[in-house]
């Protein structure tokens, strides 16, 4: 068994001594040029595509457990394996390779606060020699726990335990712009843009706990709630789902599709 206990937000300091480990695997969910250019010394490489599906008009949705299951045992991602991921914008990829892996049952799984942003400014050590995954086997254990579909959202729109939370932006949830046939955002709905859960000055770490919990609080948005995340297609929302979590948040869900399902289905209501 491995003995690696990390936390759900890692910090850069904290990974370096670790690389290396058995039972570490980081991933790096940055564009292929990036990574091509600099990244983490061991870290492989993942297309963010690989870990989302669709069914246009609706995206970023769930790839069917024996897809996910052969792409997890083709990166080398075993039972006892703890996965750090990271990216080049903030957490959203690599949030979401977390999410999934929780859906899929593999819950030992580090978000690299800050990504490459404050791994590469703080003169950690970076590489361009690249990295190929090691095969093992992936055993899925796959759990609807972290996911709200439609019908789910629907079913508890007037559930005063539920606090359904939009993390795109403010003019997306104002319907002023619009990237599916409806504008808005789900009635009851409160809107924290996920780039505003992010400290520019401290290298997209995530912003204090304290700020972050009083401007939640402020929203309705409380530890005591079922809260579900969404945006477009749960790519920005899947970074919240994870400052949720690492806010000590015990319900929390994310919604595959999100606004293009939401926005594209002819019989959703909208605020």
């Amino acid at each position: 068994m491995s003995d690696l206990n990390l936390p759900l937000l890692l910090e850069p300091d904290a990974l370096q001594p670790l690389l290396g480990s058995d039972d570490l695997l980081v991933i790096d969910l940055s564009r292929s040029t990036t990574h091509s250019q600099a990244h983490i010394p061991g870290a492989i490489f993942l297309d963010y595509g690989r870990i989302i599906a669709m069914q246009k008009p609706v995206m970023g949705l769930l790839p069917s457990e024996e897809e996910l299951t052969t792409l997890f045992s083709a990166l080398g991602i075993g039972s006892d394996t703890h996965v750090v991921a990271y990216d080049d914008e903030g957490g959203g990829k690599a949030g979401r390779l977390i999410w999934t892996l929780e859906v899929m049952g593999h819950n030992k799984a580090s978000l690299l606060n800050g990504g490459l942003h404050a791994w590469a400014n703080e003169g950690f050590p970076i590489t361009q020699e690249l990295t190929e995954p090691s095969p093992g086997v992936f055993t899925p254990n796959p759990t609807d726990t972290p996911v709200a579909d439609t019908d789910y959202i629907l079913g508890r729109m007037k559930d005063p335990d539920v606090a359904l939370l939009d993390a795109r932006s403010l003019d997306e949830y104002r319907g002023i712009k619009r990237f599916a046939d409806k504008g808005g955002h789900i009635p009851g709905a409160v809107n924290l843009d996920w780039v505003m859960a992010m400290d520019q000055g401290r290298n997209l770490r995530m912003k204090p706990a304290d700020e972050l919990k009083t401007v939640l609080a402020d929203m309705g948005v409380t530890p005591d709630k079922e809260v579900i995340t969404y945006c477009q297609t749960h790519h920005r929302s899947s970074y919240t789902y994870i400052i949720l979590k690492a806010l000590g948040y015990p319900r929390v869900k994310g919604y595959p599709g999100s606004w293009s399902a939401w926005g594209n289905h002819d019989e959703t209501p909208v605020a």
